[in-house]
């Protein structure tokens, strides 16, 4: 091809290649359009406190909490024995105390409900000592707040068990939103820094780790 036949060709000019990138965008911007559409078609609006709501949640200690405390509180106070007769009868035959006053499950450590009534002497960190008239050799407290710990309610009526669960976090989760609608219904309003010297009476439930101490968590609490 001779020089004169190569200049004679067209070349392209500067506006077709502006219009072909135009044409790029418009596709693309087309594509993207298209894909917002089909998210927006496969998204769920989720309201605030609707069952769905709960379910994207996941598990909700403090709704378990108040929808199980009445039932736990009703289990330990139909079934709480006195707090004499519960120690005389584990000090005479442990085996058939907690078969007679627990709730059927094996545990290595099982959860036991009482009843007393008592005078609040020392306390700490709103645990208190008290002393229980017919109870001489078994040091018995109360936790009363700010901070209540252990399963001791989860535990006591023997059928919330870690199955119902996810996992560990949510089972342990279970207990301290028991805990919490506990504090709540019970224990709200009473000054637990004050307490030494006055009369108590309860019910609740402890973890029989050793037969010469009990530490209950309330589910009921009357102190004069």
């Amino acid at each position: 091809m001779s020089a004169t036949e190569m200049s004679m060709k067209p070349r392209a000019s500067a506006p077709s290649k502006a219009a072909g990138g135009r044409r790029r965008m418009l596709i693309l911007g087309a594509a993207v359009v298209v894909v917002l559409a089909a998210m927006a078609l496969d998204t769920t609006v989720v309201r605030i406190g609707s069952e769905q709501d709960a379910r994207v949640a996941g598990f909700d200690p403090d709704s378990f909490g108040t929808k199980e405390f009445p039932r736990v509180r009703d289990y330990v106070t139909g079934k709480a024995p006195e707090a004499a007769e519960l120690a005389q009868a584990l000090a005479a035959d442990k085996k058939a105390a907690l078969a007679k006053y627990g709730n059927g499950t094996a545990e290595a450590m099982p959860t036991l409900p009482v009843r007393l009534t008592g005078t609040l002497g020392e306390g700490k960190a709103g645990i208190y000592d008290i002393a229980v008239e017919g109870v001489p050799d078994v040091r018995i407290r109360v936790q009363t707040g700010p901070a209540i710990n252990g399963t001791d309610l989860r535990d006591v009526p023997g059928d919330i068990a870690f199955g119902q669960f996810k996992n560990q976090i949510e089972y342990q989760n279970a207990g301290a939103g028991l805990n919490r609608a506990m504090k709540a219904a019970v224990l709200d309003g009473l000054d637990s820094a004050s307490l030494s010297g006055r009369q108590i009476t309860l019910a609740g439930a402890f973890k029989l780790i050793n037969p010469k101490m009990w530490l209950i968590t309330p589910v009921e609490v009357d102190v004069k």
